[in-house]
């Protein structure tokens, strides 16, 4: 682990630019007086004065998010994923009563067991010590509201490497255990995933409160159910470089996805014989995303999730729980309904998904180049364009930032969310037209990414103020030109 100094001299001299300003906080600075030392007055970042229908969504959120994720599990498990069939032995019941709503909820659960919270918890201990012993770079986060540049180290390439080879070495190679390991136990490590979920917002919430990473950063509303579910810390840490956002979403999340996938595709070898090419296609899209994902693990230290969000609910049970068992929907359906897919159905699935990451990749590294270059540079053959821009840290400090207006991102603020959309598209439609739930994926990311374009509007126009306001002049549509 590299020590104070060397972090120090490695450090980028500007967040937004690749390069971290003179008076910018070191990466390992903290500040004191935790219960007084905190966002006060006009910052930017999360919300703080938040009404009572605000509160009462992350309340429903909360408490019946995850039996969403439970009922979609038992009608894969029991109903080969049709999404109406669970629920008609309750609307035929000769009696509806609570009590026999209540059976009915009852027996939609997984059943806890022995093994699922020991594979679960060992996976976690597992990837914990990947992430803080294997080696890896010093990456670096943008600026924080309260004027932090942190450090990362950014092994999650290898970690999945690692994590991969160790698992297929020991299984098809060695015959410890099936490959379909983690097919055979999903019920219980949907059981176990939750209880983590809910104990890491509980510990989130109370470290927040009595020994915060970075004071400074947190952000307290007048709601403490609205605090529980988007996070009062920033970037919560055992120690100095164990992030809990970095680590949550990485590993255990996104590791998981291909190795879960893989686990399914290997059941459904055992069940019919082969692997349907509609696994095949699903797998490969999922990994050029998750192996994107590390590959540019730098990169993501400067998207929404790093820079915006802070650590709660949302993030610690979404991470957890939401991550691993919805974004792998596809191949759970395809496990339990195998579909051979026509060559030329095939080829246009495989060609959307592929132009989707095209989309998405180029977006971003175009964003990624004016960064590292501070502006000098050619976007399609041009000289970058751009709107530079200055804010104010809370701690009193301005620096200054790019806001770029050529390229793709002179098309849209977000055309990199097309990308995201397509190749999700793609991964649903690997699965046919014969069910509906293979498509809550599209439908779930096309939400989440409009709900990201208004946080990041909100956001950048408390952090910008009258540049935010030009560069919306610069450049009209959110997502599609002449659409949204």
């Amino acid at each position: 682990m590299p020590t104070k100094n060397e972090l120090r001299s490695r450090a980028p001299k500007s967040a937004d630019a690749g390069i971290l300003p003179s008076d910018a906080k070191g990466p390992l600075v903290k500040t004191t007086n935790a219960k007084e030392d905190h966002q006060k007055g006009k910052t930017w970042g999360r919300a703080r004065d938040v009404d009572a229908w605000t509160v009462f969504q992350c309340f429903i959120v909360m408490a019946f998010c995850p039996y969403l994720v439970i009922y979609f599990w038992h009608a894969c498990d029991a109903y080969k994923c049709d999404l109406v069939a669970p629920v008609m032995p309750l609307l035929n019941a000769k009696e509806l009563s609570l009590k026999v709503a209540g059976e009915w909820i009852m027996a939609t659960f997984p059943k806890p067991t022995t093994e699922g919270f020991a594979l679960f918890f060992g996976w976690l201990f597992f990837q914990a010590a990947l992430y803080a012993f294997l080696p890896g770079q010093i990456g670096y986060g943008q600026m924080t509201p309260a004027g932090f540049v942190l450090p990362y180290v950014v092994n999650g390439l290898l970690a999945w490497f690692v994590t991969h080879a160790l698992y297929f070495g020991a299984s098809l190679g060695l015959g410890l255990f099936s490959a379909t390991l983690v097919y055979d136990h999903w019920g219980a490590l949907l059981v176990a995933a939750n209880v983590y979920g809910y104990f890491l917002t509980g510990f989130s919430y109370v470290k927040a409160h009595l020994f915060p990473t970075h004071p400074a950063d947190r952000k307290f509303s007048s709601s403490a159910i609205y605090d529980m579910f988007f996070g009062i810390e920033f970037n919560p840490r055992l120690g100095k470089m164990f992030d809990f956002k970095l680590f949550h979403n990485g590993r255990p999340g996104i590791v998981a996805w291909t190795l879960i996938n893989a686990s399914f595709a290997y059941a459904q070898y055992v069940q019919i014989g082969y692997i349907t090419n509609s696994m095949v296609l699903v797998n490969i899209l999922h990994a050029i995303y998750v192996l994107d994902f590390f590959y540019n693990e730098d990169w993501y230290l400067r998207t929404i999730d790093i820079c915006h969000d802070h650590f709660g609910f949302y993030l610690a049970w979404g991470d957890s729980v939401w991550l691993p068992f919805m974004y792998t929907l596809q191949t759970h359906y395809l496990v339990r309904n195998p579909v051979d897919l026509s060559l030329p159905y095939f080829c246009a699935v495989a060609a959307l998904g592929l132009f989707g990451y095209y989309i998405f990749r180029t977006v971003n590294n175009q964003k990624n180049l004016v960064r590292k270059t501070n502006g000098d540079c050619k976007i399609w053959g041009k000289p970058a364009t751009f709107i530079r821009t200055k804010f104010i840290t809370s701690d009193g400090k301005t620096h200054e930032s790019l806001l770029l207006t050529s390229g793709f991102w002179g098309v849209s603020r977000h055309f990199n969310y097309v990308g995201d959309l397509a190749i999700s598209l793609a991964m649903c439609m690997t699965c046919g037209f014969g069910h509906l739930l293979p498509y809550f994926y599209i439908v779930y990311m096309y939400i989440l990414l409009i709900q990201r374009i208004g946080r990041d509007d909100e956001r950048c126009r408390g952090k910008y103020g009258e540049y935010w306001v030009q560069y919306g002049k610069v450049v009209k549509h959110k997502l599609l030109p002449y659409i949204y």
